[in-house]
């Protein structure tokens, strides 16, 4: 009985050693089970990724915010009344009480015409980088004398003489000049207005009251005023202007124009040195009035302007290349799998499983160096680091020097051409996919001689 049993324990064990189905399978499961650290490896990649997201808000909230303007919106309050019937029991007769109220009317430009030079910048804190900028924003434009009878408002109720121009702004604490407005010639100062209870996102200036001369009761008066801001990350206005012209300049070389509205194609110019690109938006364009009453509207989502883009930064490329992680792992097995078929060379499973912790080794450096240097270093130096070591490795197990240097070749190729892809933006699914098909093709050939019969 017990010699039955080591007959069939030794058939087994030959099998194992002898099959290639044998092999596949635990080829396959040794790639399963290597999934598994490389999952820690993606989930350790996110956590620094949130790291570098706090440490660029820090840059950011420090230098200035994003950028998004809302004005210059006219403020003219109106005088509006409430009739309320009494009874006298003692007279036994009625009596009208009438009461004033005042209310506000919001009164958005006829033309807006906004200028924006940004000089942009990347700063660094270790390898963490954001995208900041110095901008200087002019404004141009006019008011016409407002339609206010058709929304039952008397020229007499409008009370000109306290009306106020109010500017809203995303990043109050970036701004870097004297704020102020010339009107019809006149000069009024802004300060800020605590008592804004709308759009919290956005802080609220307000100018001084407006001489009665300065306000549009009768003819149109233009005004301008400039904005000289820090920020980051993006660039953004508001088209309130029943025409909205806007131009941008800056030396940023990777700008996302965003939002609800794009420049114009004929005259939008993006090159290393910078971009140039110009705006045009009409009432007919967005869904909203120029007249408002009782309170401003929130009308962020008809925003437009640029992002200015920090191109793929050292976490997203590790985490793309973490994605290959699979693909690496399986084409370096297929490659010992194929010349243990074909040279009858023998590959324990252990020394599969410590091939594939090299290779999943790779990811962990290439994070934790790409944090003291930029990627093409971190990536040159655990990627030279797990060659070599397999490579070497490999010596040791194949007993010869012609299948270890293929496999470092093979691997060298496989590293680059992962790299390359990494780099690429519009081109990667096309050159990945170009690659796959020729690794498959090569395969395909050199695995045609196996007798897969014989297993």
């Amino acid at each position: 009985m017990e010699q039955q049993q080591k007959q069939n324990t030794n058939k087994f064990g030959n099998w194992v050693k002898t099959s290639i189905t044998a092999r596949m399978l635990m080829v396959g499961t040794l790639v399963m089970i290597l999934l598994l650290p490389l999952s820690y490896i993606s989930s350790l990649i996110n956590e620094r990724s949130f790291r570098q997201q706090d440490v660029v808000n820090e840059i950011n909230g420090k230098w200035g915010n994003n950028v998004l303007v809302y004005g210059p919106i006219l403020k003219l309050p109106y005088k509006t009344y409430t009739e309320t019937t009494i009874y006298n029991k003692e007279t036994k007769t009625y009596a009208t009480e009438t009461e004033t109220k005042i209310k506000y009317a919001y009164i958005f430009p006829e033309n807006l015409d906004t200028q924006i030079t940004a000089d942009s910048k990347t700063l660094k804190r270790g390898n963490f980088e954001s995208a900041v900028y110095t901008s200087s924003m002019n404004f141009t434009g006019n008011y016409i004398k407002p339609q206010l009878a058709s929304k039952d408002i008397k020229d007499e109720d409008i009370i000109w003489d306290k009306a106020s121009i109010i500017i809203k702004t995303s990043n109050l604490k970036g701004i870097k000049n004297e704020m102020f407005i010339n009107l019809n010639n006149s000069k009024y100062t802004f300060e800020t207005n605590f008592n804004n209870t709308q759009n919290t996102y956005l802080n609220e200036l307000e100018s001084s009251f407006i001489k009665k001369e300065d306000a549009p009761i009768d003819v149109s008066k233009s005004f301008n005023f400039s904005m000289t801001f820090n920020g980051s990350k993006l660039i953004q206005i508001i088209p309130i202007g029943k025409t909205t012209t806007m131009s941008m300049a800056s030396n940023w070389p990777d700008p996302s124009f965003i939002g609800s509205f794009l420049p114009d194609d004929e005259t939008k110019e993006i090159t290393k040195d910078g971009f140039k690109a110009n705006w045009k938006v009409l009432h007919i364009n967005r869904a909203f009035s120029q007249q408002h009453l009782n309170a401003i509207p929130n009308l962020s989502q008809f925003a437009f302007g640029t992002k200015f883009v920090v191109m793929v930064d050292e976490f997203q490329k590790s985490e793309r290349s973490a994605k290959y992680g699979f693909l690496v792992i399986g084409l370096t097995f297929l490659i010992f799998f194929l010349i243990q078929t074909m040279s009858k060379i023998n590959i324990h499973p252990f020394q599969y499983l410590m091939i594939g912790l090299a290779l999943v080794m790779f990811y962990t450096l290439l994070v934790s160096i790409s944090e003291h240097s930029n990627f093409l270093k971190a990536y040159l130096v655990a990627g030279i680091s797990v060659v070599l070591l397999i490579t070497l490795y490999s010596k040791s197990i194949l007993k010869n020097i012609k299948f270890p240097l293929f496999i470092g070749v093979s691997l060298t190729a496989l590293y680059t051409f992962i790299y390359v892809i990494i780099q690429l933006e519009n081109y990667a699914l096309l050159v990945g996919s170009i690659g796959l098909f020729l690794i498959l093709a090569i395969v395909m050939f050199v695995s045609r001689k196996i007798d897969w019969h014989n297993g």
